[in-house]
């Protein structure tokens, strides 16, 4: 029988470990004297100064210094030279903050320091606390790493009669003989963006807190550069929000553009049922592919989905880059060249910038996605500088990547881009009511339709040239041929309303966005197979409403009926009280001549738009309500009412029935749209009464909509 082995020894990390951590958990050189910097926030200062001398040469160097804490030798020997200590992360956990500012640490893993060693392989620490003396450390990495272990790799730390920091306290850390980073003109506009950011512009609550650069040898490599509050004034749209969990406060407001007459605008609002856009699940709007949800997704926020992230506040300058509007500002180059660099949407806790969130390579909100649809409505990054204000002690949920790129993905990060979206959902919706004021008054209007020849011609080329060619070509083709059939459609049904002009500019446009976004390398052949498939969908969509407009007298309470039917699933799976006197016994009846399926399907939306509403209105089921009946008598003729007791219109009628443009997070704004377009193809009218005019009860105080129909 072999004797066995044993062994039991501790770790010996290798001497090259304190270099990895610099190398591989701090992504670039620039990363590193970001955390750096934010090291000096954590010491409490409120001034840190990054020197670069003699670049271009081999004695080029770094210098960082601050005016924070600094450091005594116990300090030193116990922490700062222990690899993953965590005291910041215990003083964090137990809200234990700095002395002068009152911060909490933004270190976490005990690694940061390290950064320094992603600079270069020589550096000099020097470093004072209150009532110390001055301690100096040298740094040699070639001599280091010849032991073989870390525990051989000695350095040496002395006191001294302070000579730096005779007057105060604080750390000066010097690095040489640099390593690869290439430290150009272009690059050190680029640190001095991101160091730069680190306090919010929209004001710093961890006390007073302020990055330098400098570049002796080459100020002009920084003299040229805005600052961010310059370019704030400039924005036409301004939002605020805050939300605690019960309400959400918000103010737009459109400041003006510098020669155009209109009108500055304010809007601000206390909501107490915030829309957020629902989490991925199943929705109820498909019966045959999914009857039952999962569960009942909430479509407001409430003080849960705060839970690990606190309250969440947030302030945002929207541009506007429109050719009509963008010149009133003066040097376009300028502003254009500010917005790309510096567009996005920026986190921050306890004022101090969460890294990488609205740098040029984030897209954590997914904006640009978004806009890819509707380029004219949605926000994007390049017309955004934004921030999201967080309190760190209140955000415990929300944990830094060991890379320093951005929070862990977990369900708190998703709840806090939920909100955020939700927030910016109402910017969005009351930009684009100015951008389309600012649209009549400049004279913009939609281009008249020209045909898709030519757009189609160039769809084809790009498709080619970007080898999607294949994957677009057959999408393309049907494109083409419903296009066609479209027209002659048109032409042959003799229908002439204006509000069908609209259908040919939305196609044509979603050609010319489509032909975009083959240009847009970030675009994946999915993503493009989409959105050549929503465009199909839109001819689709038109070519059955010249199908269905065949016309027949009809009764209104079996209309009634059959989209009460077809709804029946909805009312109950969301706990909603429906009343509907015109099917109870000698309800009330009426007899109109219209397009069966046409008016069905606008009725329809009618009622999805109140399941939405008391569902926003009234989280909980219970109290929603809603309200379908016939009028036989109602002016101008007999009329078909929905009413609820959601939330209530906020807008007009124009507003309302213009496309695309809905307050529900998500939505296609297509709904009153596709119902005003019905009836006026069948010669009634989409309108909006009040409750005494459309004969409701009392118990509905939210919306109320009625399609009247002309006389039989």
């Amino acid at each position: 029988m072999t004797d066995e082995r044993i062994l039991q020894r501790a770790f010996r990390p290798r001497a090259r470990l304190l270099q990895l951590l610099g190398d591989q958990l701090i992504g670039s050189a620039r990363l590193a004297l970001f955390e750096l910097v934010k090291n000096a926030y954590d010491a409490d200062a409120s001034e840190v100064t990054i020197t670069f001398t003699k670049l271009e040469t081999p004695d080029a160097a770094i210098s960082i210094r601050d005016d924070g804490q600094g450091m005594s030798l116990d300090v030193i020997e116990n922490i700062w030279l222990v690899p993953g200590d965590d005291h910041r992360e215990r003083e964090r956990g137990s809200a234990v903050r700095s002395p002068k500012f009152q911060r909490l640490p933004l270190g976490e893993k005990g690694v940061g320091r390290f950064a320094v060693h992603k600079l270069g392989d020589t550096i000099r620490l020097v470093t004072r606390a209150e009532g110390q003396p001055e301690c100096v450390a040298e740094f040699d990495w070639d001599r280091l790493l010849q032991e073989t272990y870390l525990n051989d790799a000695e350095i040496t730390v002395r006191e001294r009669a302070p000579e730096v920091f005779s007057s105060g306290t604080g750390t000066l850390i010097e690095v040489t003989r640099l390593r690869s980073e290439n430290w150009t003109r272009g690059t050190i506009r680029d640190l001095y963006r991101q160091v730069t950011s680190i306090a919010s512009p929209f004001g710093d609550r961890g006390g007073n807190f302020e990055v330098k650069l400098e570049v002796p040898e080459h100020p002009e490599w920084l003299s040229t550069l805005p600052g961010l509050r310059q370019l704030l004034a400039m924005a036409p749209y301004r939002f605020e929000f805050n939300f605690d969990g019960s309400r959400l406060h918000y103010r737009y407001e459109f400041v003006g553009i510098p020669g155009v007459k209109l009108e500055g605008r304010v809007s601000e609002r206390e909501e107490v049922h915030f829309q957020v856009p629902p989490a991925d699940e199943p929705d109820d709007l498909d019966p045959i592919d999914e009857p039952r949800p999962k569960r009942r997704a909430r479509i407001t926020a409430n003080p849960s989905t705060l839970e690990g992230i606190g309250k969440v506040s947030g302030k945002f300058h929207i541009f506007d880059r429109d050719k009509k509007v963008l010149p009133n500002y003066g040097d376009t180059r300028f502003l254009e060249r500010f917005l790309n660099q510096n567009g996005g949407v920026r986190v921050y806790r306890d004022g101090v910038r969460v890294y990488n969130y609205g740098e040029p390579s984030d897209d954590w909100l997914g904006l640009d996605l978004r806009r890819v649809n509707e380029p004219t409505k949605r926000l994007s990054r390049n017309i955004t500088i934004g921030v999201v204000d967080l309190g760190l002690a209140e955000s415990p949920g929300l944990r830094e990547k060991t890379n320093r790129e951005g929070f862990v993905e977990t369900a708190a990060y998703e709840r806090l881009r939920r909100v955020v979206l939700g927030a910016l959902w109402i910017l969005q919706v009351e930009r684009n009511l100015d951008k389309e004021r600012i649209r009549k008054v400049t004279g913009g209007a939609s281009d008249v339709p020209q045909g898709l020849a030519g757009p189609l011609t160039e769809l084809r080329r790009l498709a080619r040239e970007n080898s999607v060619g294949d994957v677009l070509e057959p999408t393309i083709r049907r494109i083409e041929e419903d296009y066609q059939t479209l027209r002659e459609n048109f032409a042959r049904s003799g229908v002439s309303h204006a509000g069908l002009a609209i259908i040919f500019h939305e196609v044509e446009r979603g050609v010319r966005v489509l032909t975009g976004s083959i240009n847009d390398p970030s675009m994946t052949i999915e993503s493009l197979r989409d959105q050549a498939g929503q465009l199909q969908g839109v001819l689709e969509t038109s070519s059955q409403l010249l199908r269905n407009t065949t016309t027949k007298p009809g009764s209104l309470r079996d209309m009634v009926r059959t989209a009460r039917d077809l709804s029946l699933l909805r009312f109950r799976l969301h706990g909603i009280k429906l009343e509907c006197p015109a099917l109870e016994d000698h309800g009330p009846d009426a007899t109109a001549t219209f397009a069966s399926g046409l008016v069905l399907g606008a009725l329809t939306n009618l009622i999805d738009n109140a399941v939405h509403w008391v569902k926003v209105r009234h989280p909980e089921p219970g109290e929603r309500r809603i309200y379908v009946n016939v009028i036989p008598d109602y002016e101008g003729g007999p009329a078909i009412v929905v009413a609820d007791n959601g939330t209530g219109f906020l807008d007009d009628p124009a507003t309302m029935v213009s496309p695309f443009f809905t307050r529900r997070p998500g939505g296609s704004g297509l709904g009153l749209y596709f119902a005003n377009l019905v009836m006026d193809l069948n010669e009634g009218r989409l309108v909006f009464p009040t409750m005494d005019q459309a004969e409701v009860p009392n118990g509905y105080d939210g919306a109320v909509a009625a399609l009247v129909f002309g006389r039989a």
